[in-house]
């Protein structure tokens, strides 16, 4: 059995492995990455012998440690090994083993997305829906909360009335979304956890972001992952991700990035003050947070055509929709859940 795995930013290791009365009875680690001393490859396999069939990255990694003391790593990690192993073994999956729907929905009440964000990987779960990409479109304006951030602390409610705005609290965490339509350019991932099995929530934001650097590349911009969760581009911060990983088995991963944001009225809105405004793309509120729109100088429309085809030349895909029944839950959510201030208010 044959596992892979591609390193963020390093190179890629490939394991064989054969099983016999439930232990790991031949291993074979190779790829095109740096190990000194290269006599530590010998070692690298040994630790992995007699190893349980269903042990752990972390136990893997643990035992090609101590069996390699003092060799340096190059381009990968005794992790990705395990990671490697572990895809070898059956119990991860890699990126060429899924078929995502591909949704772009038309415009609709924001809150219906995060609502969909909750439905979605149920969905998945029950094996009714494939792996997704999500484009958000919306049609009203909304201050989309992180699921462990205080309305009171994020948002001026006088100011959030006064613009004709309200508040939804989603199901990830991470910080406060100031959306109007058009401003800034969202999607949802869902896919199996097995995708990041063995990574940590830090490592697993910037592997589900990789596709994106390339789109952003694609577009003109040249892009890095900033840990946690921050994408930016050598003019600033231009995105965000957050995630959640939900119990059945599945991980919903997001991204927002501002494409041409209204400073003044998400200052006025969000509790946030300028310096924290100032990695946005921006050094003054008078200005717009414009980082996507000034960067490539295309529509958002089309970034977003260009994100879509970078994501299909790369994974396996087929266009979809949401169906009937996912929308009609959702819709059901919006007003039980999600637009309910016993859920939108449960952090004070």
């Amino acid at each position: 059995m044959r596992g892979e795995y591609k390193v963020a930013g390093g190179k890629l290791v490939a394991v064989d492995v054969e099983v016999e009365d439930g232990v790991i009875s031949r291993a074979f680690v190779s790829g095109d990455f740096f190990l000194e001393p290269d006599t530590a490859l010998d070692d690298v396999n040994a630790a992995i012998l007699g190893m349980p069939a269903d042990s752990s990255v972390d136990d893997l990694a643990r035992a090609i440690e101590n069996a390699t003391p003092g060799a340096e790593f190059i381009g990968f990690t005794p992790e990705a090994v395990g990671i490697a192993v572990r895809r070898a073994l059956g119990h991860a999956i890699a990126w060429h083993d899924l078929t995502f729907d591909i949704i772009h929905h038309q415009p609709m009440h924001p809150a219906m997305h995060v609502a969909l964000d909750e439905v979605l990987p149920a969905e998945v779960a029950a094996g009714r829906r494939q792996a997704a990409l999500v484009i958000w479109e919306w049609d009203a304006p909304l201050v989309v909360i992180g699921s462990f951030q205080s309305v009171r602390n994020e948002v001026d409610t006088e100011a959030l009335e006064r613009h004709g705005m309200m508040v939804v609290r989603r199901v990830s965490g991470g910080g406060a979304m100031f959306m109007e339509a058009g401003n800034c350019i969202t999607y949802s991932l869902i896919v199996p956890t097995a995708l990041v099995e063995g990574l940590s929530f830090e490592r697993s934001y910037s592997f589900l972001d990789e596709w994106v650097l390339g789109a952003l590349a694609d577009v003109g911009v040249k892009a890095r992952y900033v840990p946690l969760n921050d994408i930016a581009s050598e003019a600033g911060k231009i995105g965000g991700a957050a995630q959640k990983r939900f119990a059945s088995g599945v991980t919903l991963h997001h991204v927002t990035m501002s494409y041409d944001i209204d400073a003044n009225k998400m200052l006025d809105v969000l509790r946030i003050g300028r310096e924290k405004l100032s990695d946005k793309g921006t050094k003054s509120a008078n200005k717009r947070v414009d980082p996507m729109r000034s960067q490539t100088g295309m529509a958002r429309e089309d970034i977003i055509d260009a994100f879509l085809a970078h994501f299909e030349g790369r994974y396996n895909t087929q266009r979809s929709d949401f169906t009937p029944k996912e929308l009609a839950v959702a819709e059901a959510l919006v007003r039980t859940k999600f637009l309910d201030d016993a859920w939108t208010h449960r952090v004070p």
